[in-house]
């Protein structure tokens, strides 16, 4: 059987309202199971700040204590409630081979925003991190909402920066994560600054995107 990429399949989670929203997703994981998320049971997600932190009432619908814009991504999520919200609506999580493929080599016949199909790039924007949502100079202090940073390789929306992604692969406890945050510098949305987390933590910098196969 074919297996589906990220890049000639059908994604969402960082995408913009064209498409289906993050925060939206997020919130159908409490109607599709009927629970409250990890982070709501606890009181709360986490930040870090010398430490990690929990964060009162920070949850996906209150990402920073407030309620938060449905074009927001979802946030204080932990890999096992990414992974089964993305198979109760027909998808999965991305793995890392299909990831890397989708966010740094192009793969569309007739690419847009300059991009030259068939080539890898260093970062998903390109060959320079201008555009990101990333701890370096830009204008979200914070997350960004989805679809309003730089379009990159394959036309996807926050591949590098903004928020963390889950990734299918796992290590024992651990699950691996891609595409840095708005915490981190432009280095770690490159394709080796992958990093392996507890799969049951949940944090404002940590979300997730769904793939499903094209029809």
């Amino acid at each position: 059987m074919h297996s589906p990429s990220l890049a000639n399949a059908k994604i969402w989670a960082s995408l913009p309202s064209t498409g289906p929203r993050s925060r939206s997703a997020s919130f159908a994981i409490s109607l599709l199971t009927a629970l409250k998320t990890a982070a709501e049971q606890a009181g709360g997600g986490h930040e870090f700040a010398d430490g990690w932190i929990r964060r009162s009432g920070w949850t996906w619908a209150t990402p920073f204590g407030e309620p938060g814009s449905e074009d927001e991504p979802a946030v204080h999520v932990s890999w096992s409630e990414a992974r089964d919200y993305c198979l109760a609506a027909g998808g999965r999580l991305p793995t890392l081979e299909e990831w890397e493929r989708a966010a740094y080599t192009e793969t569309r016949a007739n690419p847009t925003d300059d991009f030259v199909s068939g080539r890898t790039y260093p970062y998903s924007v390109g060959d320079r991190p201008d555009g990101m949502n990333t701890s370096g100079r830009d204008r979200w202090p914070r997350h960004a909402a989805a679809g309003t940073t730089k379009r990159g390789v394959n036309g996807l929306y926050d591949m590098g920066g903004n928020v963390w992604e889950w990734l299918a692969d796992r290590r024992g406890d651990e699950a691996l994560t891609a595409g840095g945050s708005w915490w981190y510098g432009a280095d770690k949305t490159k394709a080796s600054a992958v990093q392996w987390k507890s799969a049951d933590f949940h944090a404002v910098y940590i979300g997730f995107r769904c793939v499903y196969t094209a029809q």
